[in-house]
């Protein structure tokens, strides 16, 4: 297991996957899972990075990252002390719509739900605790 705080700035971003990536190699994974768990980390930390504090302004801006690779099971979990927000009570956009009819907002984490085996949010502490999980298939 390896933890670790970032500042909440997208600036910080290629660092956090770069974490996440050699963790899940270093666990054995095979390199074939680091684009779906990109795209999902990109996600979740841009948003953070980008609303988690915007009513903040003199918070100390920060995610904790929890990045847990297993044998059969990789399980991140993002933690910061931004304003409540749970992305997940969000509806999901109606994909058979053409972009431009469509809502904005809300295709990101709805790539997120598709593409992991487990997402959940809590509201711990003070803290956001989002965690992802994607179950081993090879």
């Amino acid at each position: 297991m390896v933890k670790a705080r970032f500042d909440a700035s997208i600036d910080e971003l290629s660092r956090v996957i770069d974490l996440v990536n050699e963790t899940i190699l270093k666990a054995g994974w095979s390199d074939a899972l680091l684009p779906v768990m990109d795209v999902a980390v990109e996600e979740i930390f841009v948003n953070i990075a980008s609303y988690a504090y915007q009513t903040l302004p003199d918070a100390d801006k920060y995610a904790d990252i929890t990045i847990d690779a297993e044998d059969d099971r990789v399980k991140i979990v993002f933690e910061d002390e931004g304003i409540e927000y749970n992305p997940l009570l969000r509806d999901d956009p109606d994909v058979t719509l053409p972009a431009g009819e469509r809502k904005i907002g809300g295709l990101g984490i709805y790539m997120v739900k598709k593409s992991m085996d487990g997402v959940t949010y809590a509201r711990t502490d003070g803290k956001n605790v989002f965690t992802i999980m994607k179950k081993r298939t090879d």
